[in-house]
């Protein structure tokens, strides 16, 4: 997700080499995983990687902290001093707090997580060879 990253400047691909399945922390969500699917199974892709990177911002907050920060305000947060500060300007809601916001303690657990979780799902065909890397 992040925008200063180029994935086909990053990997040396052209239009029509890959599928580039991008969301917040680079996570093995049900969607991402459900996109993989469809490219394998309709579309033939070959092999999978999941790139994370360094200075991921899903490293900066845990879901505790941004169900706080929307049940307070659905004005965009700032960061300051290693903290999250709410814009205060409400109102906010709390329905932030039923989602799993697949948030990175660290990014090595994480990249080794997200292949595993692809690598074990039912829909996943074991001959698809899938690597994680840290960008």
């Amino acid at each position: 997700m992040d925008a200063r990253i180029d994935p086909a400047k990053l990997a040396g691909l052209r239009e029509g080499d890959a599928h580039v399945i991008r969301n917040a922390g680079g996570r093995a969500s049900d969607d991402a995983i459900r996109s993989l699917v469809i490219s394998y199974e309709l579309l033939g892709t070959r092999e999978w990687f999941v790139i994370h990177h360094t200075g991921c911002g899903m490293e900066l907050f845990t879901d505790p902290i941004i169900s706080d920060l929307l049940r307070s305000s659905l004005n965009t947060a700032r960061y300051e001093n290693g903290a999250w500060k709410d814009a205060g300007r409400g109102p906010g809601s709390s329905h932030g707090e039923f989602i799993n916001w697949l948030t990175i303690r660290s990014q090595s657990e994480s990249v080794v997580a997200d292949v595993e979780r692809i690598r074990r799902h039912p829909l996943v065909s074991k001959e698809i060879p899938i690597y994680g890397y840290i960008y």
